[in-house]
């Protein structure tokens, strides 16, 4: 069964990276970025890392990309053009979510209830153990990290400024 779902949640990161990449209009790269994001909450899921899969979704999936969402729109100041959609989704969409739909129906089907129990190691980390070493051992670079997205969001702001 996890097997089964690292490879879905997998070649879902990996088309939506792709897709990230081959889309020209910014909001759906960054909409693409959110299927990534919430792929590797669900990947870090499978892990046993259930603190980091729910950080995942707040600050990444969540935070972030509603800031990036926002910076996008704000820098477009021209005028909005229409579109009808990605052609991606629907040439891979349409198809790849019958495909999951089905594969996952067939793998609950199959195994009727016998998932079994999956087993990583001794040491199991709290979240008291993750927050130490987050905020004290690494408190300097999580800090600057936050600094510098900031400084580079306002970068963006000052550059796409129109003056008149």
């Amino acid at each position: 069964m996890h097997l089964a779902l690292f490879f879905i949640f997998g070649a879902l990161c990996v088309a939506g990276a792709l897709n990230l990449l081959l889309q020209r209009h910014p909001i759906n790269s960054a909409l693409s970025l959110i299927v990534v994001m919430s792929s590797l909450a669900v990947l870090y899921l499978l892990l046993g890392a259930e603190f980091l899969a729910a950080a995942q979704v707040i600050v990444y999936s969540g935070a972030i990309m509603v800031l990036f969402t926002f910076v996008i729109m704000l820098l477009n100041a021209g005028k909005e053009e229409r579109t009808h959609g990605s052609k991606m989704a629907y040439v891979a969409g349409f198809p790849g979510a019958a495909i999951l739909l089905g594969l996952l129906t067939f793998i609950f089907v199959s195994r009727r209830g016998s998932f079994g129990q999956a087993r990583l190691g001794e040491y199991v980390v709290t979240t008291a153990d993750l927050s130490r070493v987050l905020f004290k051992d690494l408190l300097l670079p999580f800090e600057v990290t936050s600094v510098l997205i900031l400084i580079a969001i306002l970068g963006a702001v000052a550059l796409a400024r129109k003056e008149h």
